[in-house]
């Protein structure tokens, strides 16, 4: 089957209802669902985002690709049917791999990419995800290592810069570099916003300890500026960062000890490119004993309850 990306999309009644009467709607990624989690806690963390959505007055629109076409909006039978699928079985597409991945008969999950461009395809302005993708440690080279620039730089970014859209996220992947990952966006005119403190929260901990480009107090005040970036036409999306939930969140000095521990096995273990993240991710949440996990599944469910709120804010896109 060929088409445009519109002309592959396929919306759940649900979804397609709220787009025509301009309700506000949220889109979710699904690779937490095939790459994030282990069944079932990957079925119940997707079901627990949507309920957030639809808790704070908007409509859930799980992004996910079956057969060729993009479902905007998951029926659950099939979201068991991805959470269930074999670990290998399930595609990870993102804007360089999105072809690849409609090219296929089976099941592909969306990353912050691929997902950000289904959504804006489907008239979608708000989308919450985890944490972003960014400028990994090492890209750019250590001065005076030695060491070669891997130019690990995570395509979340350059979508970020393409495609205008409201993204609620726990701030970058704490694995990143975060600052380097904060001078990419600026310089691609991405506005990133941290709500209800002054630091870009540190997606397992509530503080990043870097100062946020700006900050305000609540969900209504980022919503304002969100509205504001989407009708000055700037082609790019705003970032608002949200920290993980208080009771949920990792001391600092304790997320960050894991991640240094981690980052220096995966590079005795030689362990680079798409691999790293997941294998991070994963290491970090052996060497909390769970920690970590528990805290990224909490940070989900809570972008998406804020998305919600925030889309529910947004005013009615002009005709």
């Amino acid at each position: 089957m060929a088409g445009t990306i519109s002309e592959r999309l396929r919306l759940t009644p649900e979804v397609a209802d709220a787009l025509r009467d301009n309700r506000a709607v949220v889109a979710l990624e699904s690779t937490l669902i095939s790459h994030g989690l282990p069944y079932p806690q990957n079925l119940e963390v997707a079901t627990a985002s949507e309920s957030a959505v639809r808790d704070s007055g908007a409509v859930p629109a799980t992004v996910a690709i079956h057969a060729g076409s993009i479902l905007v909006g998951v029926e659950p039978a099939d979201l068991e049917a991805l959470a269930e699928a074999p670990n290998g079985s399930v595609r990870k597409a993102a804007r360089p791999s999105l072809a690849a991945a409609l090219a296929d008969d089976g099941w592909a999950a969306t990353t912050v990419s691929a997902t950000m461009i289904a959504a804006h395809a489907a008239g979608i302005r708000t989308f919450a995800t985890g944490g972003i993708g960014g400028v990994h440690r090492g890209a750019l080279g250590m001065a005076g290592s030695g060491d070669p620039a891997t130019f690990d730089i995570s395509s979340d970014l350059e979508e970020l810069a393409r495609t205008p859209m409201a993204v609620v996220c726990a701030g970058p992947k704490s694995i990143l570099d975060v600052p380097l990952t904060l001078e990419y966006l600026e310089t691609r005119g991405v506005p990133v916003v941290a709500v209800g403190q002054s630091e870009v929260p540190g997606f397992f901990a509530r503080s990043s300890g870097v100062a946020a480009p700006v900050a305000v107090d609540d969900a209504a005040a980022a919503a304002g500026i969100a509205a504001t970036h989407l009708a000055l036409g700037l082609d790019s999306a705003v970032l608002l960062c949200v920290p993980v939930p208080d009771e949920s969140a990792l001391p600092e000095d304790v997320a960050r000890d894991a991640i240094e521990q981690a980052l220096a096995e995966a590079e005795w273990a030689a362990i680079r490119g798409p691999a790293l993240t997941p294998w991070l991710l994963a290491r970090v949440g052996a060497i909390t004993q769970g920690a970590s996990i528990h805290a990224n599944v909490a940070l989900i469910v809570n972008d998406a309850r804020v998305a919600g709120r925030i889309a529910s804010l947004l005013p009615a896109p002009e005709p």
